[in-house]
């Protein structure tokens, strides 16, 4: 058949009929079938070979991975980074501890069946049928990958994304994805499904809250995105939430500010939303009735409004809790892993490595922390702070800007602190951390130490000196011009004057500092900084203030809280109880990570502790404090307490304890700054501890008002003493006003009687004070039945620098009734030896307008010098005055005036030269002349010179008049007599022996 030739069917018909048309095609089926064949079987076998390489390749990437047991992987898959939770002392919630992701745990039975149903049909429809991994799911997922789909649905069940984010991590690999799988089907095997659906809904992320915190967790998604608790979320609630995980702060409706979106920012979330609502309908979780009604949900209507969290609530108290609880986790820690404290000190990476962990364990554990803090306390202190309008004014200071590094201005507040310290506990009920946590985030009570001042008084020397022994209150020291051992530099007072002689009572109570570094040189060797201060918890000390003097007017800083905490050691009767503010640590799943163990030591006897407190009640008395008691409104509760001002009036401090509590306040400002121009910068101080301690009272009073007050243990005396000298006091201290009464330990309290007084008629021979002889002339006492300070005393004491005695007497009270010796006479001598001589007649006298003067007799046993005139020359010459100087005031007009000396036995030199004043012997009237020249002898008629030189009888020198001519000795022994009399005792005064103190008011306070 050629090209051309038509179909015949007959042919084909006539092969068929023969055969050849069945014999070729049986020929090519054959062939046909055995090559599918071969296709078939190289497949299968490709396949299986394919399978055993992914088998092989799934083996070698799993061969590392341990097989975990069903208790490692609860552990894993449980150990839900929870945020951990504060609580005040009465259980009452505080809030959640600051954290990067804010997560809280609930069950399943606690969660909306809505939120169930919504997770399973958007992240895993087939979660209630697989056993860990979908294979269907898993092949796509690598397609997707091999081919880098544009759209990858990804491959993971629910339990995978559990294992993931619990077990393993979120690297991305083939290998992480394989050990994915293998531990997704172990989980399966262990876990029911609520358990697996439970565990993932409380890992999983959320975004954000209104708070524009982030969140995980359904229980924190419903409160932070809808107010609401996770089982009561509605259908559309439910929904927006299941559809967060996929992309949270895509969908998230808030910014990390707290504010909500814009409409448009919104609508991706919206959309996913609904996208959830759709799966839930295919999967007949939901009806379609349920599903219509949710696609019109108002999103932005139903979300949550911010909430004033721990931290915005109680920003101060939320740090101070975050801070001592993470350094307890560090100790437990360091102690689990058999660490020390003293490894961290000196090892920055294992500290730093130590506070990481810490960290992480604080703000993801779940920990519930339990706090000492009274809720309603720390409530009260803040209204009262925020209240008070008499701080410190603002100040604008110039400092650098960091950013720009130029100077700019800057306005700062006057800052407070106060912390409020349970005695017997140790418990901080609540405390002050400052004015604004905004401007300064600084807390004034528990971190930023500052110099206390006179506070330090009572802790570091009365307190330390009254239980060694060393000092009671009774104890008198002197208030006078001091300086530091072994320098030039003076111990100044507040007032910067000085007040002489003071009890250690009435020098604590005034806040004096001369006498209290001179009661701290009394035992600084004795290094109480060490034996007291540390011992009442004060961890600021430096080497310095182990032997440095100024530790007693407190140049330390030290933090508020020790401070009190030292103070509540009075409080306690000598028993220091170490502050404290964390009560308990709670794991998550209830098993006591900390508790708090109280811990005490014994610092003062409590017969010392009583005493210092006795002292420091007179500060609230008439000291420093006075008229505090006036402006509270529980008067009669016993507190003792002491003011403070720091060097340069930097701080201003008030710390005061009761039988139950301490309270402490302290102002001042940041940066350096004082309060030179702040006026009563003390009595502002104290006036705000008075409203908190008001306010405290009447919301406490089972804590604020003692049922009593401070009760006197046994072991204490009370005796008297005279204020001159500590001493018991003599009949003579008592007669003048001086003999006071004290508390006293009784092996401490005085026994030797005073003789630091004397009294009686006293002369001065030379330099030195006697007491008067039976023949000594009377005119020339300096004190007539006077008392005086001995000056053995003086000596003995070291007061006899003019300095010193410039201000050694106080300018007050009884005082008044005793007198310094004298000036230059700080010797006494019982008896003066009589040469049995009279004494060398004075010289060189002089006469100047109304004064007549003259050089000191050479004779040793000289009490004083007379002074005589006669009318005319040659005339009877009588006394004028008398004077233990050497010169003399007169007024007695023309005449001849001639001075002798008189000693302690009474005998009196001859005459000195004569002096010549006026015209002396000049007649009025002729008569009268005459009759007068015819009594005159003629020798006494010649003519005078201006100076001359008298005769001296040595046999009539032991007369007390000087010789005339003419003159008859009784006559002028009559007239001496008379002059004697008429001579005053002002003429006979001594130079003045009490010198006031020139700053006669007594100031508050202390420091410099």
């Amino acid at each position: 058949m050629g090209n051309n030739k038509k179909f015949d069917f007959q042919y084909l018909k006539s092969l068929w009929e023969r055969g050849v048309i069945q014999k070729n095609t049986r020929i090519g089926y054959d062939v046909a079938w055995n090559i599918i064949l071969f296709f078939i079987i190289i497949g299968v076998v490709g396949l299986f070979f394919a399978g055993g390489v992914g088998a092989g390749y799934f083996a070698s990437l799993v061969k590392d991975e341990p097989m975990r047991s069903e208790a490692e992987m609860r552990e894993s898959i449980y150990n839900y980074e929870e945020t951990s939770e504060i609580y005040f002392d009465d259980e009452n919630y505080l809030g959640k501890i600051q954290s990067d992701i804010y997560r809280e745990e609930v069950s399943i039975d606690q969660m909306s069946k809505h939120l169930r149903n919504a997770v399973i049909a958007t992240e895993d429809a087939y979660f209630n049928t697989h056993n860990g991994v979908v294979p269907k799911a898993v092949m796509r997922a690598i397609m997707q990958e091999a081919t880098n789909a544009a759209v990858k649905t990804g491959g993971s069940t629910l339990t995978q994304q559990l294992v993931k984010n619990q077990i393993l991590t979120n690297e991305v690999s083939f290998e992480r994805k394989a050990k994915e799988m293998l531990i997704a089907l172990r989980v399966e095997r262990f876990f029911e499904k609520e358990e697996i659906l439970e565990a993932y809904l409380n890992i999983v992320p959320f975004g954000r809250n209104a708070n524009g915190q982030n969140i995980a967790g359904a229980q924190s998604a419903a409160e932070g995105i809808f107010g609401v608790s996770a089982k009561d979320l509605s259908i559309p609630q439910a929904a927006f939430i299941a559809g967060l995980p996929q992309s949270p702060f895509a969908y998230t409706p808030f910014k990390n500010n707290g504010e909500v979106k814009s409409e448009e920012e919104l609508q991706p979330g919206i959309n996913r939303m609904k996208e959830v609502l759709q799966r839930m309908y295919e999967t007949e979780s939901i009806t379609k009735e349920q599903y219509e009604k949710a696609l019109n949900f108002n999103l932005v209507e139903n979300l949550a409004e911010p909430t004033n969290s721990s931290y915005e609530k109680y920003p101060f108290l939320t740090d101070e809790i975050h801070r001592r609880a993470k350094d307890i986790i560090i100790k437990q820690l360091v102690k689990k892993n058999g660490d020390t404290m003293e490894d961290l000190a000196n090892n920055d990476e294992l500290a730093e490595e130590y506070n990481i962990l810490a960290e992480r364990r604080l703000s993801t554990g779940g920990f519930k922390i339990h706090t000492t803090i009274d809720q309603e306390i720390y409530g009260v202190l803040q209204k009262v702070k925020n209240n008070y309008n008499r701080y410190p004014r603002n100040k604008t200071i110039t400092v650098t800007d960091p950013e720009t590094g130029k100077q700019v201005q800057k306005v700062i507040l006057g800052q407070v602190g106060s912390t409020v310290i349970e005695n017997s506990t140790g418990k901080i009920k609540g405390f002050i951390a400052g004015r604004d946590f905004d401007q300064m985030q600084v807390n004034h009570a528990t971190q930023r130490p500052r110099s206390i001042g006179s506070t330090m008084k009572p802790l570091a020397v009365y307190g330390p000196a009254i239980d060694m022994g060393r000092l009671q209150p009774g104890s008198v020291l002197a208030d006078v011009p001091y300086q530091y051992r072994g320098t030039s530099d003076d111990v100044t007072n507040y007032s910067m004057g000085y007040h002489g002689l003071v009890s250690a009572r009435y020098a604590l109570a005034k806040s004096y500092n001369v006498p209290a570094v001179k009661a701290y040189m009394k035992i600084i060797d004795e290094n109480p900084a060490k034996n007291y201060l540390e011992k009442m918890g004060i961890t600021t000390l430096s080497e310095e203030h182990y032997t440095n003097p100024s530790l007693a007017l407190g140049s330390a800083l030290i933090k508020n809280s020790e401070n009190t905490n030292a103070y509540a050691t009075f409080g306690n009767m000598g028993t220091f109880v170490d502050a404290y503010m964390i009560e308990k640590i709670v794991t998550k799943d209830g098993e006591v990570f900390y508790q708090h163990e109280k811990e005490s030591a014994e610092v003062f006897s409590p017969q010392a502790a009583y005493l210092t407190i006795d002292m420091m009640r007179d500060v609230l008395q008439y000291g420093t404090a006075a008229g505090l008691k006036g402006q509270l409104t529980n008067p009669g509760v016993d507190w003792a307490g002491k003011t403070g001002t720091s060097q340069n009036k930097r701080d201003t401090w008030f710390v005061a304890t009761n039988p139950n509590v301490t309270v402490s306040m302290w102002m001042g400002y940041d940066r350096k700054e004082n309060l030179q121009d702040v006026p009563n910068y003390s009595g502002r101080n104290t006036a705000l501890w008075a409203d908190v301690v008001n306010a405290l009272s009447e919301i406490r009073p089972e804590l604020m008002i003692p049922d009593s007050g401070f009760q006197r243990p046994n072991g204490i005396v009370s005796r008297s003493y005279c204020a001159t000298s500590g001493l018991l006091a003599s009949e003579l201290c008592s007669s003048v006003g001086l003999a006071k009464s004290d508390l006293y330990i009784p092996e401490y309290a005085p026994t030797k009687v005073d003789d630091s007084l004397i009294s009686g008629n006293f002369v001065r021979v030379k330099d030195k004070l006697v007491a008067a002889g039976g023949n000594t002339p009377s005119e020339f006492v300096i004190d007539e039945g006077g008392v005086t300070l001995s000056p053995e005393f003086i000596k003995e004491n070291n007061y006899d620098s003019q300095s010193t005695l410039n201000y050694l007497i106080p300018n007050r009270g009884a005082w008044e009734n005793v007198a310094l010796p004298s000036s230059g006479s700080l010797s006494t001598s019982s008896s003066i030896e009589n040469d049995g001589k009279n004494p060398a007649a004075p010289s060189s006298v002089s006469v100047s307008s109304s004064t007549i003067s003259w050089s000191a007799s050479s004779s040793n046993d000289v009490v004083g010098y007379r002074v005589y005139k006669a009318s005319k020359p040659g005339g009877s010459f009588s006394v004028i005055g008398s004077t233990t100087e050497t010169s003399l005031n007169f007024s007695g007009g023309d005449g001849v005036y001639a001075v002798r000396a008189v000693d302690y036995f009474g005998q009196s030199s001859g005459n000195s030269s004569t002096v010549k004043v006026g015209d002396p012997g000049k007649q009025s009237s002729k008569p009268e002349k005459e009759e007068k020249e015819k009594q005159k002898p003629k020798q006494d008629q010649q003519s005078e010179s201006t100076t001359e030189q008298s005769e001296t009888n040595d046999a009539s020198s032991s007369s007390e008049e000087p010789e005339s001519n003419n003159g008859s000795q009784e006559e002028n022994a009559s007239e001496e007599t008379s002059s004697e009399q008429e001579s005053t005792e002002s003429e006979n005064a001594s130079s003045d022996s009490n010198t006031e103190d020139p700053n006669k008011q007594d100031q508050d306070d202390s420091e410099e």
